[in-house]
């Protein structure tokens, strides 16, 4: 029996979303501030599907900042290790949310607090107690804040944490794509799950089919679970049973597409914690083909709930709305 205190934590960005939400009338754009961070949003899904979890991050000692301590507090996510900062702001991202539910972002984060967390203000005990340790390459993006991201990574492995990356390109945040490729594949060569987009996918390794993409990491890399999420094409999953193996099988599960979609924002986050919960309950051994079915169609339905809300953070989708919507389909309700 593991008898660590947390089953996952994790390191990088805690902000406010300022999401479009209508027009004044004046005609103005009125924007709403929902608690964000793709990380919380990850830690968020699993509190609501009964796991204990910690974050380690930096917001300003400001009106946003205790605005968001408050909603971890609240929440359910420890806060030992977060970080209030009065010398700067809590980072804010401005959402453009378009008519089918993507999104374009804007930073205000030059510095923002997220990206000033210190190699020394980390909290070692957190990373030394955690089942999971997850992490993006949002903390990846200047020189400090990278090297308390790998300190944590190396940490938390060498006390015999499962790594799980999510490489959640932001573009307008890097100095180059290039920069940012070099970071993606160093937080690839720590990881025991990766979650990665279709876009990111082909960006990374020039490959527009997805399976030959995963076949070049897989050349690099020995990560035994790999999931692509493909939007409205639902996601795929690539589970190696054997990492000394070229071996891997390949299993996909279609979308829940909802009429009422308001906005993407968090979808990948809510997809991303329901397989970090099925890691959590079965671990990364002798998957069959079912259990992969079964983990997928779970994370589909909860990322496809996220849609008709919005934010992340707070609304994330109870267990039980998940089961009753892939249940829907199978009775054909």
């Amino acid at each position: 029996m593991d008898t660590k205190k947390y089953d996952v934590t994790a390191l990088g960005e805690l902000l406010i979303d300022m999401t479009n939400n209508g027009k004044s009338e004046q005609g103005n754009v009125l924007y709403e501030a929902n608690p964000g961070g793709a990380p919380c949003n990850v830690l968020a899904m699993l509190k609501k599907l009964g796991h204990r979890v910690g974050f380690i991050g930096k917001v300003g000692d400001d009106i946003f900042g205790h605005e968001l301590k408050a909603v971890l507090e609240e929440t359910g996510i420890t806060t030992d290790g977060l970080v209030m900062d009065k010398d700067v702001r809590t980072t804010l991202a401005f959402v453009k949310t378009f008519e089918d539910g993507d999104r374009d972002f804007s930073f205000y984060r030059n510095p923002g607090a997220d990206m000033m967390l210190t190699k020394e203000e980390i909290s070692d005990g957190l990373l030394k107690n955690t089942r999971i340790f997850h992490f993006g390459t949002l903390s990846m993006t200047h020189e400090g804040v990278r090297e308390a991201t790998i300190h944590a990574v190396k940490t938390a492995k060498e006390a015999g944490a499962l790594i799980s990356f999510d490489p959640n390109l932001r573009e307008p945040l890097w100095k180059s794509l290039d920069e940012a490729k070099e970071q993606v594949l160093k937080g690839m060569s720590y990881c025991d799950f990766l979650k990665i987009s279709d876009n990111e996918i082909q960006w990374l390794t020039g490959e527009e089919d997805y399976t030959e993409g995963i076949k070049k990491i897989y050349e690099k890399y020995d990560i035994p679970l790999i999931t692509v999420s493909l939007g409205k094409e639902g996601s795929r999953v690539y589970y190696r049973k054997d990492r000394n193996s070229d071996d891997f099988v390949m299993v996909e599960a279609a979308p829940f597409l909802q009429e009422n979609t308001i906005e993407t924002t968090g979808a990948g986050d809510t997809f991303g914690g329901c397989i970090l919960h099925f890691i959590l309950e079965k671990g990364l051994d002798d998957l069959s083909e079912a259990d992969l079915k079964e983990m997928l169609t779970f994370a589909n339905a909860a990322a496809s709930l996220i849609t008709t809300r919005r934010g992340a953070l707070r609304v994330m989708p109870e267990a039980e709305e998940v089961r009753a919507l892939i249940k829907d389909r199978e009775t054909g309700a």
